[in-house]
């Protein structure tokens, strides 16, 4: 019996994701829960299990490419009928290759539609019939990139015998033409070359997710500085005993208790809203996201029920999170239910900046460098948050508290 596999629902909101490595070959033979294939989903890296055990009969994805949720990847054979030789598995792979996914059948071998250019209808240009009868064949994600860099796809000659144009063919064209008027758009106008570089899942999933974030929520940052001059101190002096436990005490992590305390004086700093049904959800629970620079990209990884951990136990799962985020080990549940941020940038430098909150969060707080003046250690804090549940005098009121307990610990345990 032959199963058709498509690519499972991975999580909440994730609609698809970039195809890492493909585990299995054409005649390979798999067991119930053994991977097919690595994906890269919603900033997170994960393996896709068989769902059967059989015989991989076709693969109709490639490595690099976009899959989404439904789309078929392989098809499988199960059941109790005896694998094909692995010559003639070998001899049908030959003479049917797998499908490329990314390309709808009826638009490969029809003309692309004329797009209408942005100028009034009179003034623009006509198409001559011979260019609109002339088929061009290429995937959508080739006549996408063609449109981007200002090419006209039917002047881009193909490199393979079957005539059918890919990436490549686009790019060497787009160098080929630069300044010769060959192109419609900015890249025919440039001075210099250009390189296209396909975004990873991580800068996909961070664009669209930031892009919402910046254009629904109304920002307001406020900023000050925190004298942590007697904290450092303590930090050092108690910071062994972190160490015996495996754990680093530092500065994020004094924070974080710091935050989770914040949040419990300040509850309308831990809820979202939900603007269609004019509502505040308040959270009962309290998880801190925090944000990691990565080689892949900027990724938030959760502690959970920070509010009920101490700081020593807040270090150790710091250090777990983070290291398993830059080595990419990184699960999509690690990535979810954060109630607030906090993303530190005082290893790299700087001072204030205007962090964007992290929906649908409310409030971020971001941390710079912290410098040296008369004597004394300050720390600048940029607090951004969502204008339309928290007014300005309850973020100056936020901010203060957590200052206040930066500079004066005991604060913690009398309020947080």
């Amino acid at each position: 019996m032959a199963i058709e596999f498509k690519l499972p629902e991975l999580g909440e909101n994730i609609e698809g994701g970039d195809v890492v490595s493909i585990l299995v070959a054409v005649g390979d033979t798999v067991k119930e829960g053994e991977g097919l294939l690595e994906i890269e989903a919603g900033k997170a890296s994960m393996e896709i299990p068989s769902p059967a055990t059989g015989t991989i009969n076709a693969i109709h994805i490639s490595p690099g490419d976009t899959i989404k949720i439904g789309q078929l990847a392989f098809t499988i054979e199960s059941g109790a009928a005896a694998p094909a030789p692995k010559a003639e598995l070998k001899k049908e792979a030959k003479a049917k290759p797998a499908p490329e996914p990314k390309e709808a059948p009826a638009e490969a071998d029809v003309p692309a539609p004329v797009e209408k250019e942005e100028t009034p209808e009179s003034s623009a240009p006509a198409v001559a019939p011979a260019s609109i009868e002339k088929a061009v064949s290429a995937a959508p994600n080739v006549r996408r990139l063609a449109r981007e860099l200002g090419l006209e796809i039917r002047a881009v000659v193909p490199s393979t015998e079957g005539g059918r144009i890919n990436l490549e063919d686009v790019k060497q064209f787009a160098k080929s033409n630069m300044g010769g008027g060959s192109g419609t758009g900015s890249a025919s106008r440039s001075s210099g070359g250009v390189h296209v570089e396909k975004m990873s899942a991580i800068r996909k999933a961070t664009l669209k997710h930031m892009t919402h974030c910046w254009t629904t929520i109304p920002h307001v940052t406020q900023q000050d500085w925190a004298d942590i001059s007697r904290l450092n101190v303590l930090r050092k002096q108690f910071g062994k005993k972190a160490e015996v436990q495996g754990a680093k005490l530092t500065v994020t992590a004094i924070l974080v208790k710091v935050v989770a305390s914040a949040l419990k004086v300040f509850p309308n700093f831990n809820c979202s809203i939900d603007p269609d049904k004019m509502e505040i959800i308040h959270k009962d629970f309290c998880n801190i996201g925090i944000a990691v620079d990565t080689p892949k990209g900027l990724m938030v990884p959760v502690i959970r029920d920070a509010d009920q951990k101490n700081m020593i136990e807040l270090a150790q799962d710091l250090g777990s999170i983070a290291a398993k985020t830059r080595e990419g080990k990184i699960g999509l549940s690690d990535l979810q239910g954060g109630t607030f941020t906090i993303t530190n940038l005082g290893g790299i430098g700087g001072t204030f900046f205007t962090p964007i909150v992290n929906s649908p969060e409310v409030a971020i707080l971001g941390v710079g460098r912290a410098v040296e003046e008369n004597g004394k250690l300050r720390m600048p804090l940029s607090l951004s948050y969502d204008h339309r549940i928290i007014d300005g005098a309850d973020g100056a009121r936020f901010l203060r508290w957590i200052v206040e307990a930066l500079e004066e610990p005991l604060l913690l345990a009398l309020e947080g």
